[in-house]
């Protein structure tokens, strides 16, 4: 990891300002999901790429039924769907 060299406190409700600078480098906009994910003693702020529940994939994924499924898993379903 890559420090930024921007320092920012916590305020009392827990939240913190990203600088414009980064926003904009990583293409962050107001309403974006983040996902927040913890490595060791690491807190890491990603934006949010939905994933495929059956396959874990993040490409050609798109929603169903409030649920995100890939292509390949979609295909699998539907040929699966026409051998019944």
């Amino acid at each position: 990891m890559k420090p930024a060299g921007v320092v920012r406190k916590v305020d009392q409700l827990g939240r913190i300002v990203l600088p414009k600078s980064l926003r904009k480098r990583y293409q962050m906009n107001e309403g974006d999901p983040v996902e927040i994910l913890v490595q060791g003693d690491h807190i890491i702020l990603e934006r949010y790429r939905p994933k495929c529940v059956f396959c874990g994939s993040m490409e050609e994924v798109n929603e169903y039924k409030d649920r995100y499924i890939c292509a390949v898993c979609m295909s699998e379903m539907t040929s699966l769907q026409r051998h019944a």
